[in-house]
């Protein structure tokens, strides 16, 4: 079985990426977690219905559209973080820093209450510290190694689901997933692009340069799950894209105007910031005056260190010139002397160590780069200009018709209320460009900007004030269900025997008998609190017999058991928690003191939070609400913003050993007065308070395809080799995607939409709508003979009993004959009976029976089964397999392992067949050479034998 059910972003305008794949045994993948720009709960809706029964998280992209609601997730979904998530080093890397920079940029990301509650009260975000810890509990996975996920609590065994990763080529440690259950094969690839880059190699369907057959784990899907985003688009080359982008740039240089390059934080903007170093590196070189030494380039993001920091370190991800070029960089760096007896200069850069390219991570730097004299080409974060610096630049630069905007990717709409300045921006360039279908537009892509000619466009400024009267009562009623929600289902916590334990554990833990009784009454508070929690938590929350799960035994009277058969983990034992103790000791007995091994400033900040912590009511007692905010603020107790602009200041102001300019020449020019010119955010509970803004634009507007997307032609070449039973289409808008469903029935043979002989199914599912794309197959019962059902010799294959057996079948009427016979001796023999008990035991009469071929049938009709091997081989568990009885064995050329120099044994793609070919030659003593046989005794080892019964 496997169904799939399009969270978010089928069939429609949204980029958004959510999708919940369903296997045999109740099995459920979610595949990414993406957000859209408006930060709009409520698109979170069916996420949150699902949450609870998840079994593991997989990651696509480091890109806002995939994984933009993962911290939000972690922070208000209960239990979130308890299950398991997997995704690509890169992705995990360059997604913390994504989150990190949409946080600190835009308060709308922290997210509005319900709107039942008609307020625009905001939740409280997760900090920097927390995003990390969120991003840490990713479990990281390489490309091509297949891989056993772990199940979450509550969900039930994977039995030997695989996951596997293979590059998808849009961003860097993108991903196509490849999942295997059962008999179900299914590749989810959405976001794909086959070009190389600059940067990114192509997605990894075929075998390598040159190969015109999809790779043998990709190959023959029972689904394949396809994006349709960009797939009416045509083939440009990267050269002639480059080529547009840096003759815009250097127009517009030369007139000394101000380019802005609006693009992502962390993904697509690697490609930008590498074409552009090396195309002003390129400019400094020549002899003539380039254009473009006249301007200065900016990239500006808040996380632009750290994500540029990141790109160094995973080389290794890119395209094999990358490497290439760190060699290069590394031979001719500063390891040699000149003659004086001075360490040489490096003459060349590693990738991703700018000597051009100047990093702004603060508004204030914003300022005093709009404020410097000359062209300035800058890239800023977000490609949807409604949160990041590229909104502040937009404003800036909006009136002076020198200026120029990029577009490098088509924006989608905000929401039905708010396009969005991104989408505005796109359509006014179609408008004067008159290309309005991307079809045409790549076919012949404009190579001139277009002027916007005063056009005024409506924008929302958002700003944050603090709650007061009516919204802070809401706002603290709103915290009051949602901490007693997730107290009920944090059995970790609340459970009426783990308080008891806490109790006794607390008062016999103290080394004195000098506790007061106001402490006693505190303890006793707790216990009555969490008893009452417990006794009408499920009244209050409506929670179900199956979401209480094993809890049942303790929070609902009358039941006094629980099946534990088939369960994992907390759900086969009683809910009984383990003492807890209150100091934490070594092994030795002795005590253990945090607060004894702090660091100097980390004293301080403890000094400075200490009167704040004395004022923390005790466990039991009820708090203020002006203290409740404040732990809001400081979630980890210890989180000041003291602490945190300390730390801030201290990474402003260092500079990158190799090279990098972190803050470009800033830092020279920084001071105190500086410091105070950052706004410091607001502590406690706040609300957005929204205002309507009107820019008029009289800069020009020019669109390059930077999307890094699939284009048309290689969508219809690529499909039809991977040779799927079933195509699912999403993460389109509507007529792409109508489109490319068009064009797969036509390119397997079927005409119409309806036809009855088509050979593949496509679907084209909505948000919401469950797919069943399970596997055809064809299957009769039989009933088994006792005799042959003995006979039987079951093997374990990938989790399923497979047998091979021969046997006649004959249908019911034989045992109806001999039953009957049997019923009527009966009957003479008792003188009793009714025609009624010869039919008593032909309630499955009707199945036919499969029993053992009788030993009078003839040989020659006889048919014997013979013994079948099962599995799929790897050559480099082969190769391990015979290395451990001390034979060589090693790769040569196109994946072929050749055994002591005698043997070569190669994978063909067809089915993984294995051939095993070479030569049995006479040793030194005159007897055969063993390697051949010990090779292919391995092979068959390796195999599972299926034998006739």
């Amino acid at each position: 079985m496997f169904n799939l059910t399009s969270l978010l972003g089928a069939y429609s305008d949204s980029p958004a990426a959510q999708s919940l794949l369903e296997f045999e045994g109740g099995i459920k993948i979610l595949i990414d977690v993406g957000w859209t720009d408006d930060f709009d709960p409520d698109h979170l809706s069916l996420l949150e219905k699902v949450a609870p029964t998840l079994s593991f998280i997989l990651l696509t992209h480091a890109t806002t559209a995939h994984l933009g609601a993962y911290a939000h997730c972690c922070k208000h979904i209960p239990n979130f973080t308890r299950i398991p998530v997997y995704a690509t080093e890169p992705v995990i890397g360059l997604g913390k820093t994504l989150l990190q920079d949409i946080y600190a940029s835009t308060p709308l990301a922290a997210s509005i209450l319900p709107k039942a509650a008609l307020s625009t009260i905001l939740l409280q975000p997760p900090s920097h510290t927390e995003i990390a810890g969120y991003f840490n509990l990713i479990h990281p996975l390489k490309y091509s190694q297949p891989h056993e996920p772990l199940a979450s609590p509550r969900s039930p065994p994977l039995n030997g689901l695989t996951v596997t990763a293979y590059s998808a080529g849009h961003t860097l440690g993108g991903t196509i997933w490849h999942i295997q259950s059962g008999l179900e094969s299914v590749v989810y690839a959405v976001d794909w692009n086959l070009a190389g880059e600059h940067v990114l190699s192509g997605a990894a369907w075929l075998a390598g340069a040159g190969a015109t057959e999809v790779i043998e784990g990709l190959k023959k899907p029972t689904a394949l799950v396809c994006s349709s985003r960009g797939s009416q688009r045509r083939a440009i080359t990267s050269k002639r894209r480059d080529e547009i982008l840096l003759n815009l740039i250097k127009e517009t240089v030369a007139n000394g105007g101000t380019v802005l390059i609006p693009s992502d934080s962390s993904a697509r903007v690697l490609e930008l910031a590498y074409l552009l170093e090396k195309a002003w590196k390129e400019s400094s070189n020549e002899q003539q005056e380039g254009s473009l030494r006249k301007a200065k380039l900016y990239l500006a993001s808040t996380t632009s260190s750290s994500t540029m920091n990141n790109a160094r370190r995973m080389l290794e991800w890119m395209d094999p010139s990358m490497v290439k070029e760190l060699e290069a960089a590394s031979a001719g760096g500063a390891h040699g002397k000149n003659s004086d007896g001075k360490p040489t200069q490096r003459t060349h850069n590693a990738p991703f160590e700018f000597s051009h390219l100047r990093l702004i991570e603060r508004k204030s730097h914003v300022s005093r780069a709009l404020s410097r004299d000359g062209p300035k080409v800058i890239v800023a974060s977000d490609a949807s200009l409604e949160w990041g610096f590229s909104r502040t630049f937009l404003e800036s630069i909006a009136q002076d018709s020198k200026n120029l905007v990029i577009l490098t990717e088509r924006n989608a709409p905000i929401s039905h209320a708010n396009r969005g300045i991104g989408r505005s921006l796109w359509e006014i360039w179609t408008e004067k460009s008159g290309l309005r279908d991307l079809d045409a537009i790549s076919e012949a892509p404009p190579t001139k900007a277009f002027s916007a000619g005063g056009v005024e466009i409506s924008s929302r400024e958002i700003h944050t004030e603090q709650l007061t009267g009516n919204d802070l009562n809401v706002y603290q009623q709103y915290l009051s269900r949602q901490r007693q929600l997730q107290n009920t289902l944090n059995t970790d916590r609340v459970t009426t025997l783990e308080t008891a334990v806490d109790v006794g554990d607390d008062n016999s833990s103290t080394s004195s008998d000098s506790s007061s009784d106001d402490e006693d009454e505190e303890q006793q508070g707790k216990a009555l609190t969490a008893a009452a929690t417990l006794a009408h938590g499920r009244h209050k929350l409506g929670l179900t017999d199956a979401e209480l799960g094993i809890d049942i035994l303790v929070r609902r009277k009358g039941h006094y058991d629980y099946d534990v058969r088939g369960k994992r983990g907390r759900e086969r034992m009683f809910p009984v928690a383990a003492a807890k103790r209150n100091q934490r000791t070594d092994d030795y007995g002795d005590s253990i003191r945090p607060e004894d091994y702090l660091r100097a400033e980390e004293r301080d900040e403890a000094e400075d939070i200490d009167a704040t912590a004395k004022k923390e009511a005790a466990v039991g007692q009820k708090r203020k609400w002006d203290e409740v905010g404040a732990e809001a603020a400081a979630p980890n107790g210890k989180r000041a913003i003291n602490g945190t602009n300390k730390r801030r200041k201290a990474d402003d102001g260092r500079s990158d050993t190799k090279g990098t300019a972190t803050n470009g020449d800033f830092d020279s020019d920084a001071s105190d007065a500086d410091e105070g010119e950052e706004e410091s955010p607001l502590e406690g509970p706040v609300k957005a308070v929204f205002t309507k803004k009107t820019i008029r634009l009289n800069f020009r507007i020019a669109f390059v395809d930077f999307c890094g997307l699939v284009d048309k032609q290689t969508l219809r070449y690529i499909i039809p080799r991977i040779e799927p039973r079933k195509v699912i289409l999403i993460g389109g808008e509507g007529p792409e995607t109508d489109a490319l469903a068009e064009d797969c029935r036509a390119l397997f043979g079927s005409k119409s939409k309806d036809a009855a002989d088509r050979s593949i199914d496509i679907f084209t599912p909505a948000v919401g709508f469950m797919v069943d794309a399970s596997v055809d197959t064809n299957a009769w019962t039989v009933k088994l003979s006792k005799p042959l059902l003995k006979r039987l010799q079951w093997q374990n294959v990938r989790g399923l009993g497979v047998v091979a057996l021969s046997g006649r079948l004959r249908s019911s009427e034989e045992d109806e004959a001999t039953e009957e016979s049997s019923m009527k001796k009966l009957k003479t023999l008792n003188g009793s009976g009714t025609a009624e008990d010869t039919n008593t035991a032909n309630d499955t009469s009707a199945l036919p029976i499969l029993d053992l071929i009788s030993a009078g049938l003839s040989a020659g009709s006889r048919i014997v089964a013979q013994p079948i091997h099962v599995g799929d081989i790897r050559l480099a568990d082969l190769r391990k397999a015979l290395q451990a009885i001390s034979f060589t064995a090693e790769f040569r050329g196109e994946g072929v392992l050749v055994i002591n120099n005698m043997v070569a044994v190669r994978k063909r793609g067809d089915a993984g067949r294995i051939e095993v070919e070479g030569l049995v030659s006479l040793g030194a003593m005159g007897r055969p050479d063993s390697t051949f046989h010990e090779t292919k005794r391995k092979v068959y080892d390796m195999l599972a034998v299926v034998s006739g019964a």
